[in-house]
């Protein structure tokens, strides 16, 4: 696929999933501006660097005039910042909670917004939404990240319904996923091993693959989807009941 000439921002976008969907599009000749608190330590240099926190709704606004003023024009935005360490629902803190929604489901909302806003004044674009299957079934120790991702996959759907035919809102629904952090979330190489022999197609999605469902949606080839969830899971999840 061939971005040669388009512009195009991936919130979280310096370390895992969010890194493997820069250099996709960097890759694919596109011009990429990433997003995070911090700047990465190490970095190959083709992405520029933007410092925002996407929860502030300021920053996401200056976020996206960054790339304007720096490459012309917007023609993707992939909401990919999110995530949340383990809490039970019980004792969890309201506080740690409403971040969490915050992080995962209102600062899309923001980003979204300040792109549409630019979109609809030029010649449309493409917002994608990573979502993950912790949105599609229960998410034990995960509550509050689990109801945000759920939320965040209908609200593609609503502002694919409102803000087209200029702009596309589609999902990329996330399992299992493989990245330069996940042994320590998954409790070490052997669980981590484990729950890879658990997914159907033998491995898990990497974030090469995450990249590949987003250049697919961006581009022309896409042109007619909007409001769609890809899944992205290797097969799904085995229940339980059949061991």
């Amino acid at each position: 696929m061939d971005y040669s000439g388009k512009a195009v921002i991936v919130t979280g976008g310096t370390r895992g999933i969010g890194a493997g969907i820069a250099a996709g599009f960097l890759d694919a000749g596109a011009r990429v501006l990433v997003c995070g608190r911090n700047e990465p330590v190490t970095s190959d240099g083709r992405a520029e660097f933007f410092r925002a926190d996407v929860r502030d709704p300021e920053q996401t606004r200056s976020l996206v005039r960054a790339a304007v003023d720096r490459f012309g024009r917007l023609d993707v935005v992939v909401n990919n910042a999110g995530g949340s360490p383990p809490a039970p629902a019980a004792t969890a803190s309201p506080r740690f909670h409403a971040k969490i929604i915050e992080l995962n489901l209102t600062a899309p909302l923001h980003v979204a917004q300040a792109a549409n806003a630019v979109m609809q004044e030029a010649d449309g674009g493409s917002i994608i939404m990573i979502s993950s299957v912790s949105g599609t079934r229960p998410s034990p120790g995960t509550a509050a990240y689990g109801a945000a991702k759920a939320g965040l996959t209908h609200l593609a759907v609503s502002l694919a319904m409102e803000w087209a035919p200029k702009v596309r809102v589609n999902t990329v629904v996330v399992g299992l996923a493989g990245t330069e952090t996940s042994a320590g979330h998954y409790g070490g190489a052997d669980a981590m091993a484990a729950a890879a022999a658990s997914v159907p197609l033998g491995r898990m999605v990497t974030p090469q693959d995450v990249a590949d469902a987003c250049l697919f949606l961006a581009s022309p080839m896409a042109a007619q989807v909007s409001g769609a969830s890809l899944l992205v899971h290797g097969g799904g999840e085995r229940p339980a009941f059949l061991a």
